[in-house]
């Protein structure tokens, strides 16, 4: 079984900046993605960057520009920087990976951590 542990969440004012971590019991080397969704009171679950190993990497429309995701294999970890955040980030954040498998890929979800963007 994997876990993934985020950490780096808080409370933030428009226009600061946060470093969500997200670290996994395992090695990251294989997976084939990984990344970070987040969800806000009453809206569904959405991806706010992920990379995979064919299709590169994917940034939600609203944070492209902002947001930057990067890794450390040799921690297991991964990283969401988040800057210029903006009121509408308000959610918490998942980390998410996914690994191969002969049947289907093997996804799993950390906990979740909370960021909030208020003056």
């Amino acid at each position: 079984q994997v876990h993934l542990v985020e950490s780096g969440g808080g409370l933030v004012q428009p226009g600061g900046s946060l470093r969500l971590a997200c670290a996994a019991s395992t090695n990251i080397f294989s997976v084939s993605a990984m990344g970070w969704y987040r969800q806000a009171p009453g809206r569904q679950r959405e991806l706010v960057a992920v990379f995979s190993s064919v299709g590169g990497t994917n940034y939600a429309d609203s944070v492209k520009g902002r947001f930057t995701i990067s890794n450390d294999n040799a921690k297991n970890t991964v990283y969401l920087q988040m800057n210029n955040l903006k009121p509408e980030d308000t959610a918490v954040y998942y980390c998410y990976a996914e690994w191969p498998a002969p049947d289907r890929p093997l996804a799993y979800w950390g906990q979740g951590t909370q960021v909030t963007v208020s003056s």
